[in-house]
Parts: C-alpha cells; structure tokens; sequence
C-alpha cells in the first residue's frame, strides 16, 4: 500500500510539475521511481495472492504433511495469547475444526498477531509440525501472519458459546460463520453432489425446467403470482386503469383459491369423503375453466376486462410449484431424466410439513413400474446419505453432540437396513388392528380404506410395525393427485409414499405414469 502510493504521489507531482517547469519533472519522477522500489523492497511480500491449502485438506493429511510450508487463509475463531507466543485457530468454513496456529513473539509479523480478535480475515505463511495437545495431531507454526480484514472485538456478535437459532436469525449475514449453519451447508452440499452422481451413473439426464409458469401441477391454486402490475395504491397502467378492469376476472380468481382451499381441507380431513371431495375438484376445475375464459377473452387485442392484459407475459404468471410437467415431455423424449431445483408452495400453513420455498428431486422415468420405481428411490436415498455420513463425519459428530444424539445411527440404520414394502391397504388393516387395542391413544382412531394417514399413523408404521423405512404404495385414488395413473382395480393409484422413522414430515415419494418425485 505505501509502495502504491508513493507511485501514485509521483505521478500526481509530474503531472502538476509540467505546468510550470519541464526540466525539474525528470529529476522528480526519477526520485518519486526510486523512493518506490526501496518501499516496496523493504515491504514484505503478501500472501493474498498466493495459493491456499484449505484447512479440511490440512488436517485430513495429518502427520503426513509433517515438514510442509502452506498458507493458509481463514478467519479468527478464537486467539489465546500467552507470555512469549499466542494461539489463533484460524478456520476457512472448509470444516467444522479449525487449524491451530502458533505464533511466537519474534516473528516480523507478530504485532498484527497481537491486535487480532475473533471474526479476523488472516492469511498464514507457516510449517506444519507434531502437535502436543490431544485434540490434533498437527498444527501450524507461523512464520508470516498478514492481517486480509480487521474485526471489531467490542461489537463482533459471534463469540465462543452457544447461540440461539433465534438469535442467528438477526444476524443472517454472519450466521454461516457457525458451527451449526456451516455443517448444514456442508452436508447439503455433500447431498446434492451425491444426487448428482447417483443420477449420472444410472444414464438420467439433468434437466433444468421454468420457475416461472402458467401452469398449476399441483391442481389445488396454491401459487405465489409474479407480477409487473403496480401494487394496491401505485399509480395503475393505462389498460388497467379501463372503466371496470379486471373486477370479473378478480372475482374468478378468488373464486378458484376459494374452491382449492376447500378441496385441501376435504382431502385433508380424518375420514375422506370420495364423493365429496369428487364433487369440489369438479367445481375447482369449472372455476378455473371460466377464470381462463376471461382472462383470453380478447377486444381488440386486449380483453377491457382482463387485469393481467398488460402484465409482462399478457397473462396470470407464477412460481413453480413443480417441474414434473415439462420433465414428462423430456422423459417421452430422452428416457430417464431428473430436475433438481427450487420450488415453491403457496399453502398458508405455519407447520414443519409446510414450507414456502425448497428444492424438489424430480426423476422421471420412462418404460418402468412401481416396482422398479421404489427401487429407484431406496437406491438413491441410501447412497445420498451413505455419501453424506462419509463426506461429513465431523459435522454429523456436532449434530449428535448439540442436537440429536441418535441420528447417526438411525442413518446408519437407514443405509444398512432393507426398506419394508406395504401396500396402502394392508397397511389400514394393520393400524385398524392396534388402533382397536386401545383407541384412546390415538388423535385419530377412525381409519379406514380412503382414510389420509395421518402423522402418528405413518410414524407408528414405520418406527413400531417395521422399525424401518418403509414404501407405502397403491393409494386410494380420491386421496392422491389427479396425475396419478390408475391401477386395474379401479381402486387405487400407482402413487407411493416413503416413511423414515424418525424423520417426519417424510419425504414424499409418488408415481404418475412411471414417475418418481423425491421432494428432499
């Protein structure tokens, strides 16, 4: 930086120098040049644009690396000063631990050693030698300690203790920085590679599908729109702003949230009632069909009557709730393909089965069955968390230690244990078996054929009855979506869902017309 500016001042002083005086402009520029090079020869060289070792690569050589000069770049987690030396675990976000670095008093370097504090960007020249302590087999001993970014230790909120999740929520630009958002970013990061990989070696093609869309997979009218129209109160377009604009349509469109709300909560009642919930997807679908009527309805290349007549695409938009629509063209075309990417819902529902955005593995398959389908999906479940349980060994350790201690082993249990199969109606008549035992145990004791499992069913079925992941499959088709393909019986649908024990809400698990849909 000093070598920076005296080149710049230099500059500056010939520049103004020519105005009045030519001859003394050399002399000037040529001390300005020498003044330069005896700064910046005297700076010491700066590791920022030197390559780095990453700290998880580091510590996963071990002893191995015994001997070696790396740089390593990270921020301060925690500095520990002693009477000759001091201690900087200095962490880069490639792992949960950090590396020990040890600083000692005669380094060149080691007044910026001394003013460091927690939250400090460094970069670190040193040897990698034995450790003494238990916790590590190495450390780092510094010979060059270059401060990238300072921290203020009186308001840096982060400091070693626990915090709150709720806490970590108001500081969103600072929570990556900890224990638990960094290891959950690091397995689901180590989950999405895996299901890349799974897909790529059984012949699937990746495909990337519309999140914004007029269409409506799931049926039930529960998307966010997107929209260029100015908000209630803004200054309204000329079309908008026609005598009458858009109240018909308006009322249609709340017309059809209206009847998709109900068609949930029919199908979401205790004991499901075919005909009724037959008859509200009737009128859902009769609303939307007068809904699409007006909103297309043209005069003179613009319905008066259409409110979204002079929005971006001329027509109602929304975010996807599903990319399964144009992933079945795909499949029709290519074989087997997945999409991997954001969806989102709608549903005004403040529970943990309910989220307003995630990301949803869509595979479709093409020339297969239900069979073939579950083995798909239990493939691929088992090798994403073995992969996961493999990559991220540290951070899984944390999750046990800090907040489930059981959870690496029902993984485990996951990945080793074969995935029962039950179809839907055995499955009733073996809740109808231990409901009759004792009723009053259950929120719910009336099940029966076309009933909607509810939560303490499925968690009854897959943690007491099998003890394991299991494939509940061949749903009555009044409680499944309309895409569902209809099985022989006239019955059921070829629609399945996957219980994990202890992990609900559980995946979802379904097949339209040779489909697998793992919403993850």
């Amino acid at each position: 930086a000093a070598a920076t500016r005296t080149l710049i001042g230099g500059r500056s002083a010939r520049v103004l120098a020519s105005r009045f005086a030519h001859a003394p402009v050399a002399s000037a520029a040529a001390a300005s040049s020498s003044a330069a090079a005896a700064t910046a020869a005297a700076a010491p060289p700066s590791l920022v644009a030197e390559s780095r070792v990453r700290v998880a690569s580091l510590l996963e050589g071990g002893e191995a690396r015994l001997g070696e000069t790396v740089v390593v770049k990270g921020w301060v987690r925690t500095v520990r000063t002693q009477k000759s030396f001091s201690f900087v675990e200095v962490n880069d976000g490639s792992s949960l631990k950090g590396v020990q670095v040890v600083a000692e008093d005669g380094l060149d370097s080691y007044d910026v050693v001394d003013a460091l504090s927690t939250g400090a960007a460094v970069a670190v020249r040193g040897e990698v030698v034995a450790s003494p302590a238990k916790e590590q087999s190495i450390e780092l001993r510094a010979s060059l300690v270059e401060l990238v970014g300072s921290c203020p230790a009186d308001s840096y909120p982060l400091q070693k203790k626990r915090h709150s999740l709720e806490f970590l929520r108001s500081i969103a630009h600072l929570r990556p920085r900890t224990n638990t958002i960094g290891a959950a970013m690091r397995v689901r990061s180590a989950l999405s590679f895996a299901t890349h990989e799974f897909f790529r070696s059984r012949g699937f093609v990746h495909v990337h599908t519309p999140l914004l869309t007029a269409s409506d997979c799931e049926g039930a009218g529960e998307m966010f729109r997107v929209t260029t129209l100015p908000a209630a109160g803004e200054a309204a377009q000329p079309a908008a702003a026609a005598a009458g604009c858009g109240d018909d349509v308006a009322a249609l469109d709340r017309a059809v949230k209206s009847a998709g709300e109900a068609v949930r909560a029919l199908k979401e009642a205790a004991v499901v009632d075919k005909e009724a919930v037959d008859g509200a997807v009737q009128e859902l679908l009769a609303r939307k069909a007068k809904l699409q009527a007006a909103t297309e309805k043209q005069v003179a290349g613009k319905p008066a009557g259409d409110p979204f007549a002079d929005d971006f695409f001329g027509r109602a938009a929304y975010l996807t709730v599903s990319g399964q629509l144009c992933a079945e063209t795909y499949a029709s075309a290519l074989g087997d393909v997945y999409t991997f990417g954001p969806t989102f819902r709608a549903e005004d529902s403040n529970t943990a089965r309910h989220l307003a955005e995630f990301w949803m593995i869509e595979p479709e398959m093409a020339f297969t069955d239900l069979a073939a389908n579950m083995d798909n999906a239990e493939a691929y479940v088992k090798h994403v968390v073995q992969y996961a349980l493999r990559s991220c060994a540290d951070d899984f350790a944390m999750f046990a230690q800090f907040y489930d201690k059981g959870l690496k082993a029902r993984l485990q249990a996951l990945v080793e244990t074969p995935f029962a199969r039950v179809s839907y109606t055995e499955a009733v008549e073996l809740l109808r078996a231990e409901i009759a035992k004792d009723p009053s145990k259950w929120e719910y004791p009336c099940v029966e054929f076309g009933t909607d499992l509810a939560t303490e069913h499925e968690r009854w079925l897959a943690e007491v009855a099998f003890g394991s992941a299991v494939f509940v499959y061949n749903y009555p088709k009044a409680i499944k979506a309309f895409y569902m393909r209809d099985n022989d019986d006239g019955k059921t649908v070829a629609a399945m869902d996957l219980l994990v024990p202890g992990t609900f809400p559980e995946p979802s698990l379904n097949l339209p017309l040779g489909k697998t849909v793992a919403a993850m």
